[in-house]
């Protein structure tokens, strides 16, 4: 594959379009999100933040898990909602504290196995799941996760805070596989010792705290590229990238690598002397991290190869998401 093909494989790929529809529900709701004044950060962000008067913030996300990855392995389906929500927290900065969950079951012995995957995911995070909601006799089978975390006031990290000028950085865990079932989940955390991978967590807000970050959202479902544009377009901002610069495993192929979930993965923007010492703290704990490129004031995402570049994403014309009302 090409580098052209590349870029309109990774433009077309269902990770990437199916966030489309975000936006019409978002703007659906915008006279609803801050009924009560406190909302910090709504829609648009890993999780959203609330002011509770004291010096923390409370975050709160949700996470329903792919379709596709429960028919695959529903086991790993149930592990991966504790993993996608606690780094939904890990990417604001934040502590986990605890989740919920909608269980909707079609067969019993696929919501058994989510409920295992859910258990062990708890154990490995450190994270308790204490309650939710249960529709036993279901016409599919589903799984939807809600979390709670805390953050300290003035050290949040959000998706819409970088500036021209700001450094790219990207950062994966590379000690990892392709799931056997899933081949777009690189596992990173199942395989580790617990205090690591809740160590990976910690670091997040450790960066928060020391106010290294402008801005950050973790690696999801559009890949590392579409999750930058995302970031890209909650800054109302553009981007150069250059992949030789881009953390990768040698065993994996581009087209794969740029669509992959990561267990531990974040696109982060940083003022160029704070790039070292996030640098620093990430490769700690095995999260491999380089500086990709530079947040630019055109609206594109550029991407370079090998002497060429191509526009992967145009705020005015093919964005991932869109700009909120």
């Amino acid at each position: 594959m090409n580098f052209k093909e590349l870029i309109n494989d990774i433009q077309e790929f269902p990770g990437v379009s199916r966030k489309k529809a975000i936006l019409d529900v978002t703007n659906s709701l915008k006279d609803v999100y801050n009924l009560t004044g406190n909302v910090i950060v709504p829609f648009g962000d890993d999780s959203s933040v609330i002011d509770v008067g004291d010096e923390n913030q409370i975050l709160i996300a949700a996470d329903g898990i792919w379709g596709l990855l429960i028919d695959a392995d529903p086991y790993w389906a149930g592990y991966c909602s504790i993993l996608v929500n606690v780094n939904d927290i890990a990417a604001m900065g934040g502590k986990p504290i605890a989740m919920v969950n909608i269980l909707s079951m079609k067969d019993d012995k696929i919501g058994n196995d989510l409920l295992k995957g859910i258990i062990d995911g708890c154990k490995k995070f450190n994270v308790p799941m204490v309650g939710g909601h249960l529709h036993p006799d279901a016409d599919y089978n589903s799984l939807d996760v809600s979390i709670v975390g805390i953050a300290k006031k003035n050290h949040i990290l959000t998706s819409s805070g970088a500036n021209i000028g700001d450094k790219i950085l990207v950062a994966i865990d590379l000690d990892g596989r392709q799931h056997p079932k899933f081949k777009l989940n690189w596992d990173t955390t199942y395989h580790k010792d617990a205090k690591l991978v809740q160590d990976q967590i910690e670091v997040m807000r450790e960066i928060a705290e020391l106010d290294l970050v402008t801005a950050c959202k973790d690696i999801s479902n559009p890949g590392v590229l579409g999750t930058l544009e995302m970031l890209l377009e909650a800054s109302a901002i553009g981007g150069k990238v250059s992949l030789e610069n881009m953390p990768k495993h040698p065993d994996v192929n581009w087209n794969d690598w740029l669509k992959l979930y990561p267990g531990a993965g974040f696109v982060l923007t940083a003022k160029e002397e704070n790039t070292d010492k996030i640098i620093e703290l990430l490769e700690k704990y095995s999260i491999n991290t380089s500086v990709v490129g530079e947040i630019i004031e055109d609206k594109k995402l550029f991407v370079s190869y090998n002497g060429e570049e191509e526009i992967l994403f145009d705020q005015n014309i093919n964005p991932v998401i869109g700009t909120f009302d």
